[in-house]
């Protein structure tokens, strides 16, 4: 017999979503306003939230300063080109450690997993050399080649969970059928895994849209994205809270855009296979 939840229960559980939503989002909230003050305003104390001179000078200047739109290019590529190139390598991998396993498959997800708990910067040194030495060093393809292998383990560890939900008899009628193996992947688990697949495609754009280690230790000017437009706006001589907010609300703003668009996708893989 279900609980009954009381009327009183939902609106105490209602103000406590609403108050650690407002704490998680006020930040971006505060850089928002920064953006359009002046700088005597933005490290004015006490800080002013609502009534301040309102000016687009920030944007302008951010604008004229650094070229935001071969940043944003630069962002796109990269991040949607690691996370396409993951897929295509991480589908095939899930799909035979979920219905092909051997002894070592748990083995080896979790040896992938540990890839993830190493400090980057144990391997800043080594790929740095290597990228210098290939002609990788500030290029979009090196980026992409890096971000793919550093977020491949949570690409394959998340379809692999999805791809485990999927009744594995459904695959082995289709090979009855006379169905191959690339067949088999393509036009019968890869469309019964939709959901799975678009959210793990989106929480790795968001992964490498907002990765800043690799890309501000192996780029310069010619493959950086808008992390490193973000960074070069902390200079010697000290922070600028405006522009620095309007830099970061120029480079924040795609990302949020997307996922306000896709957030229903987004919970519906997330939470795909956790109710049967």
């Amino acid at each position: 017999m279900a609980r009954k939840v009381t009327t009183r229960r939902k609106l105490v559980m209602t103000a406590i979503a609403w108050v650690l939503g407002m704490m998680i989002f006020f930040p971006i909230l505060w850089t928002f306003l920064t953006s359009f003050k002046t700088e005597a305003d933005a490290i004015a104390s006490p800080p002013q939230f609502l009534f301040f001179h309102w000016t687009l000078e920030n944007y302008h200047e951010v604008q004229s300063r650094s070229d935001y739109f071969k940043h944003f290019s630069n962002s796109v590529i990269i991040s949607f080109g690691s996370t396409l190139i993951g897929l295509i390598i991480a589908i095939p991998s899930a799909w035979a450690m979920a219905f092909a396993p051997t002894k070592k498959t748990k083995d080896i997800l979790m040896w992938m997993l540990s890839t993830k708990m190493m400090p980057p910067v144990g391997a800043l040194i080594p790929i740095y050399l290597l990228f210098q030495s290939t002609g990788l060093l500030d290029s979009r393809i090196g980026l992409v080649m890096v971000l793919t292998l550093i977020n491949l383990p949570i690409i394959v560890w998340m379809l692999y969970t999805y791809f485990k939900e999927i009744p594995g008899e459904i695959l082995e009628a289709a090979r009855m059928d006379g169905a191959s193996l690339m067949k088999e992947i393509a036009y019968v688990l890869t469309p019964m895994a939709v959901p799975g697949i678009a959210s793990t495609l989106l929480l790795n754009i968001i992964l490498a849209w907002n990765e800043a280690f690799w890309t501000l230790n192996l780029t310069a000017s010619k493959a950086a994205p808008l992390t490193t437009f973000i960074a070069s706006y902390s200079s010697p001589e000290g922070l600028f809270y405006a522009k620095l907010s309007a830099a970061s609300t120029m480079a924040i703003a795609p990302i949020l855009i997307l996922g306000w668009f896709s957030q229903k996708q987004l919970v519906r893989g997330l939470t795909f296979g956790a109710v049967k």
